[in-house]
């Protein structure tokens, strides 16, 4: 499979947790030899778990198929930079490269923010390649927040009266 296949996988994936109301956000992880290990969505509202994350929960499916926490070698294809904590996990996994499309200047860990794999404290980097499939990524999560901030509060207008 090519970067795009797997790039086109985690975007499907990031459509589905739009679609289930989550932060449009996928991830598809693939082994050495190129076989798709897992892919997954954001689940943080539905599983009612912070660190449900696209990439914790490729990274978790893969090391319970692999029964070692240690997936050396593989690749994870992300639609948005990881956060510090899937930064922090995607080193502790030993990932050998990291490609994602929309960078995130608010929240990122890699190019933005904390840069985890610049820290001294960061035993393993892997390769990082950003900017693929950036602009359907990027126009995936603009769409979402824009569509949230068009919708009026549960309960009613919210705020006070005039």
């Amino acid at each position: 499979m090519s970067f795009t296949t797997q790039m086109d996988r985690a975007l499907a994936e990031a459509r589905a947790a739009a679609a289930r109301g989550e932060v449009p956000v996928g991830a598809a992880l693939v082994g050495a030899d190129g076989a798709l290990l897992a892919a997954d969505g954001n689940r943080v509202r539905e599983l009612g778990d912070p660190t449900a994350h696209a990439e914790m929960l490729v990274l978790r499916a893969a090391a319970a198929i692999a029964g070692s926490e240690r997936l050396v070698g593989a690749h994870l294809y992300v639609t948005l930079e990881p956060c510090p904590m899937c930064a922090g996990a995607i080193s502790l996994a030993r990932i050998g490269r990291l490609y994602y499309g929309a960078a995130d200047p608010k929240t990122g860990g890699v190019a933005h923010g904390a840069r985890v794999f610049a820290q001294p404290q960061c035993h393993h980097r892997p390769e990082v390649y950003d900017g693929l499939a950036e602009d359907e990524a990027g126009r995936l999560l603009r769409d979402f927040f824009a569509g949230r901030r068009r919708r009026p509060p549960a309960g009613g207008a919210g705020g006070a009266a005039p």
